[in-house]
C-alpha cells in the first residue's frame, strides 16, 4: 500500500522549499514516496536544482522518492488550482496520504491551490509552512539556522486541533 506524496510549489526561493521539506522529514515524520515540484514559467529553472536537493536530503532519510515537476502559467489562479487539485485527487486515487508545502509558493498558486482544494472537499493530510522569525540569513541549508527562528506549521493539524 502506498504511503506519503508531497505537493510542494517552488516560487522565488528554492531553499525555501528545500528547508520546508528537510523540516517535514525530520519534525513531522513525512517520508514520501512521490514529491512533485509545482512551479510557474518564470521560476521553473530552479526546479532542477530543487530536485537534486530533495534527492540528497531524502538520502538522509533512506528514502528515494520519485520526483516529478509541474510546470504551471505566471500568476494563473484557475489553472493552478486546477492542476494541483487534479495532482492531489490522482494521488489520493492511488492511495496516498497527500501532504502539501505551500512555503516557497507564490501567493497566487497558494490561493488557487488551497481554494481548489477546498471546494472540491479532498482530504489533504497536511498543509506545511516553514515560518520564520527573521529572513535575515535564511538562504541556507535548514540544518544551519538556528531552530529557535524556525516553526514548522502544519495548518490541517492546527484547525483539526
Amino acid at each position: 500500500m502506498p504511503g506519503d506524496a508531497c505537493i510542494t510549489l517552488l516560487g522565488r526561493s528554492t531553499w525555501a522549499l528545500v528547508n520546508a521539506y528537510h523540516a517535514a522529514l525530520r519534525e513531522k515524520g513525512l517520508r514520501p514516496e512521490r514529491v512533485i515540484i509545482v512551479t510557474e514559467e518564470p521560476y521553473a529553472e530552479g526546479a532542477s536544482t530543487a530536485v537534486s536537493a530533495i534527492l540528497i536530503v531524502s538520502e538522509g532519510y533512506g528514502l528515494a522518492p520519485t520526483i516529478r515537476i509541474e510546470v504551471l502559467p505566471e500568476a494563473d489562479f484557475v489553472r493552478g488550482g486546477g492542476v494541483i487539485r487534479s495532482l492531489a485527487e490522482d494521488l489520493i486515487d492511488k492511495g496516498f496520504d497527500v501532504a502539501i508545502d505551500i512555503t516557497s509558493g507564490r501567493k497566487v498558486t497558494v490561493a488557487g491551490a488551497l481554494i481548489a482544494i477546498s471546494l472540491a472537499e479532498i482530504r489533504i493530510r497536511h498543509i506545511y509552512y516553514l515560518a520564520m522569525q527573521s529572513l535575515d540569513d535564511v538562504a541556507k541549508p535548514y540544518m544551519m539556522i538556528p531552530h529557535q527562528i524556525q516553526d514548522l506549521r502544519d495548518l490541517v493539524e492546527e484547525i483539526m486541533a
